[in-house]
């Protein structure tokens, strides 16, 4: 049985090569997300808007990562190759039923 942290490393992982339907693989069909520009209530169309930042990201600086149960909180810089430059995000992600259910507070 995979804990939490290996889950939210094998997303990241899929996210970083593009691998969409390994990410998929680690999403609940139902999760919730809210971030500061978009929310979604279902797996799917979260994928197809990561798709579409994918290109404009560089890289992923992981700063520190968090583990309590199910909970993962993921501390990073997101280096973009746009004029926006480097976002520090905050990811707060709890993991059910072996998939995560992603949330984003900022």
């Amino acid at each position: 049985m995979a804990n939490a942290r290996a889950i939210v490393e094998k997303f990241q992982a899929a996210l970083g090569t593009g691998d969409w339907t390994a990410a998929r693989q680690c999403l609940h069909d139902n999760l919730s997300f809210r971030g500061p520009l978009e929310a979604f209530e279902k797996a799917d169309p979260y994928i197809e808007a990561i798709k579409k930042l994918h290109p404009i990201v560089e890289r992923i600086d992981l700063k520190k990562l968090f583990v309590d149960g199910n909970d993962v909180c993921m501390l990073y810089d997101m280096v973009t190759k746009t004029p926006a430059g480097t976002a520090f995000i905050a990811e707060w992600l709890q993991v059910m039923y072996l998939r995560q259910s992603r949330r984003l507070d900022l």
